[in-house]
């Protein structure tokens, strides 16, 4: 059975001893509320990530990740952060391809790929995010932009690479918008993501990886969405900066 994952971004924000704070109350809700299999994942900023590896400790139940990790080793990248230094923190997880970064800092499918293959590298698992553009949805564009986006970033990878991999889908559109997509055309993308890794590997591979969704997530919609066959769980932004939020979407696997 495919892992239930709701992974919280903070993006930019919280200072150290917010981030500190938050986690805090995140770890002891997740530990007293949370009775089902799933896993939380807090996606933080670089400056917290030892902290809440080491406050995560004796919770199995929540993980730690970075929001995003350099295509190179080492090396003359100044203010860079290698993925061996993410992983030396003892987080887990990675978020690669987020809608931001590929609009803001010009990331491409085929950067995307290196940054995935160094992350691998390194024992850390992507969360590996793929989505289109209000442009592309309008334009009936977005099954093509999904599947070039699985085709060049992921699908150099081997099927036992392949299974450390967890994908999001976000539509780019509902992204901060206060849009979400409806649970049928969430569920819709999900289905045709499903059948892309079923076409380049196999059914099994396709039926054991995780996909969330990532598109305004809130503990209103949460339940629709997550009930829908395709849906794994959810990449929560603004709503995993409050923590009573944030765990009602996680609750929702109970």
């Amino acid at each position: 059975m495919r892992k239930k994952i709701v992974a919280g971004n903070w993006k930019m924000n919280l200072d150290y001893n917010e981030g500190l704070s938050l986690f805090s109350e995140i770890a002891n809700m997740v530990k007293d509320e949370v009775t089902g299999q799933q896993q939380a994942v807090i996606c933080s900023p670089f400056i917290h990530l030892h902290s809440l590896v080491q406050l995560a400790k004796g919770y199995d139940k929540i993980a730690v990740g970075a929001q995003n990790a350099h295509q190179n080793e080492s090396g003359a990248y100044t203010g860079e952060v290698s993925a061996k230094m993410i992983r030396s923190t003892g987080a887990a997880y990675v978020i690669l391809g987020h809608s931001e970064r590929r609009q803001y800092f010009g990331e491409d499918n085929q950067l995307l790929a290196a940054k995935t293959d160094t992350v691998l590298k390194n024992g850390l698992k992507p969360i590996f995010c793929i989505g289109e553009t209000l442009d592309e949805r309008e334009a009936e564009q977005h099954f093509d932009v999904i599947k070039t986006q699985l085709q060049e970033g992921l699908f150099h990878l081997s099927t036992e690479e392949f299974g450390q991999v967890v994908l999001a889908y976000e539509p780019v559109w509902a992204i901060g918008t206060g849009k979400t997509a409806t649970a049928e055309q969430a569920q819709e993308i999900h289905a045709f993501i499903r059948e892309q890794i079923a076409n380049q590997y196999n059914q099994q591979v396709a039926d054991d990886t995780t996909i969330l969704y990532g598109g305004s997530a809130n503990p209103k919609n949460a339940p629709e969405l997550f009930a829908q066959p395709d849906i794994d769980g959810g990449l929560i932004g603004g709503a995993s900066l409050k923590s009573r939020d944030f765990l009602d979407i996680v609750k929702v696997f109970n």
